[in-house]
């Protein structure tokens, strides 16, 4: 019989080794789906709390990514059933503030290309992000956001529309 003592340090030791490397990944999606750096703080560190209390049932490590990021999606989901939040106008963010969206040294074309995708309904943009960013198949989005995979290709085409026609 396991001791709940060894089972714990058992537990943190998988999780460390799983999950804490992709902290960053989970904070730049919490923070593309949200725009505000605290509340994207604030929704990983709870998801990263519901992923420790449930890493025993985690069946692959291969699959930890798309687990979290499902868990952080979830999250974000419900810190907007709980409270509203303050709404921020996109135009007022700077990308060159906010070292989720960029650094001060980048070129003027990304971070205008990041303000675009910003500007995006989040319907467009969560399958962008996740293709881009994180270099998910359409399968893989389909699969994350249970939409077909049709849908996500019509999603991922009007968004590049819309960058394109907010670009040219």
């Amino acid at each position: 019989m396991i001791r709940p003592m060894a089972r714990s340090n058992f537990r943190g030791r998988k999780f460390e080794e799983l999950c804490a490397p992709l902290k960053a990944d989970l904070l730049r999606y919490a923070f593309w789906l949200c725009r505000d750096r605290s509340v994207a703080e604030d929704i990983v560190q709870e998801a990263l709390l519901r992923a420790w209390k449930s890493i025993d049932g985690l069946e692959s490590a291969a699959a930890v990514k798309p687990w979290l990021l499902t868990i952080v999606r979830r999250e974000f989901a419900r810190t907007f059933e709980r409270k509203r939040h303050e709404t921020v106008d996109i135009a007022a963010l700077d990308a060159c503030q906010d070292i989720a969206l960029a650094s001060p040294e980048e070129d003027p074309e990304i971070n205008a290309m990041r303000q675009a995708m910003l500007r995006l309904e989040p319907i467009y943009r969560e399958p962008l992000v996740l293709q881009v960013l994180f270099g998910y198949t359409t399968a893989e989005i389909a699969a994350h956001l249970a939409i077909s995979v049709p849908a996500v290709l019509t999603r991922l085409y009007r968004a590049r529309e819309k960058l394109r026609g907010v670009l040219a």
